[in-house]
């Protein structure tokens, strides 16, 4: 029988080694108040849900039903909401609209829903949480909401099959990638007496797909993906002189099938992810020269840059990797195996985690950035989709 003296010291350096892991789990992780939330919603296209991830907690906190095949998810910046688009339309009413669930994110339970028309696709929440706009690929329309009255105020006509709509940072203009329609359009926002008119429209550009506009409001880029170009437009300018009117700058030349853009948070570089060339094209966007092109993994869908304008996140869908890009290096920085099908990116509002939307096995990859390693899966829905995240402080 062994002494209490030795069983001390054969438990010392377990001990040891608890403490130290103990010691180290505050900086691990980040410290909340106890009215800190932060929740990461995932669209299930396939179970018509919204799986809703603690991300302090890192569990699943629930499930919620909402409209049928939800594609695309967005939060207010200014409100604990959460909006879901839903493509599909209800059981035997084929051609009837789409629709878009409001969450509450303080009690994760659905407050509203608001139609809009049909096949609804994205959503995009203007800086003041006043308006949202819907593009609705298969009524050639954006609808116009407003977000307090809980209503569709307005739809306007796009080009033909919008399948992205994105708002200025300033406010003031609101472009559309007309996918099937090969072209952009420009249009005023909610506000003003010209509001939802159309200011000028871009052909050109084969299966438009996305849009990236600058922090300073005054360019837009949009990823051609049919062919292998971007295209820049310089929008319109009212506050120097003389006025300058939405003018094509650029149209760019990168790799094969660009998908998506992913722009630094500080506007000077924004990123095409070539999904038929496997790469990523870097485009100066002060100069619309793409500065380099680089074989970055499987069909690359979706990327996403740090905070610091750092690091690339790269989902690859063709595979089971998110490839870490380094940008002042230039370089691959390494690739964090994930789950199959990664196709949605999103960071915690600390930036320590990456969460990464695998499809086709149904579950959410959860990375720590500091590392880029994975700490975790999450089960999901089925069909995955679509993430966002919310964080916000109770009263």
């Amino acid at each position: 029988m062994n002494s209490p003296n030795a069983i001390a010291a054969r438990l010392l350096p377990f001990t040891l080694l608890v403490t130290a892991l103990t010691g180290c789990r505050p900086h691990e992780f980040p410290q909340y108040p106890p009215n800190y939330r932060e929740y990461a919603y995932v669209t299930n296209g396939g179970s018509d849900t919204v799986s809703v991830f603690d991300v302090v907690n890192l569990r699943l906190d629930r499930e919620i039903a909402v409209g049928k095949d939800p594609v695309a998810v967005a939060v207010s910046l200014t409100r604990n909401e959460v909006y879901v688009v839903n493509e599909g339309a209800a059981a035997g009413q084929n051609g009837a609209p789409g629709s878009v669930t409001v969450i509450n994110a303080e009690n994760n339970t659905v407050a509203a829903t608001i139609p809009v028309q049909r096949k609804p696709v994205s959503i995009e929440v203007d800086p003041a949480g006043n308006f949202a706009y819907v593009a609705n690929s298969g009524s050639n329309t954006v609808s116009i909401l407003d977000l307090k009255a809980r209503r569709a105020v307005e739809t306007v006509e796009a080009g033909e099959e919008p399948v992205a709509a994105r708002i200025s940072p300033d406010g003031k203009s609101l472009v559309v990638a007309d996918l099937r329609g090969n072209s952009a359009t420009i249009l005023n926002p909610a506000s003003g007496p010209l509001a939802g008119k159309v200011r000028a429209v871009f052909a050109d550009c084969p299966g438009a797909s996305d849009v990236a506009i600058l922090p300073d409001s005054s360019k837009a880029f949009l990823a051609c993906s049919a062919g292998h170009q971007l295209m820049a437009i310089g929008l319109a300018q009212t506050k120097v002189m003389p006025a300058q009117a939405d003018r094509l700058e650029a149209l760019l030349d990168v790799g094969r099938g660009p998908a998506q853009l992913a722009l630094k948070p500080d506007g000077g570089e924004v990123f095409s992810l070539n999904s038929l060339a496997d790469s990523v094209s870097e485009v100066d966007t002060s100069t619309d020269d793409v500065v380099g092109s680089y074989v970055i993994g499987e069909n690359p869908l979706r990327g996403l840059v740090s905070a610091d304008n750092a690091l690339l996140y790269v989902a690859n869908f063709r595979s089971q990797y998110v490839t870490v890009y380094a940008i002042n290096e230039s370089r691959r920085a390494g690739s964090i195996h994930v789950g199959d099908g990664p196709l949605a990116l999103a960071l915690s509002k600390s930036g320590y985690l990456l969460f990464a939307v695998d499809a086709r096995s149904a579950d959410v990859a959860v990375v720590r950035t500091g590392s880029s390693s994975l700490f975790t899966l999450l089960p999901t829905g089925r069909a995955p989709n679509a993430i966002a995240i919310k964080a916000f402080k109770l009263p």
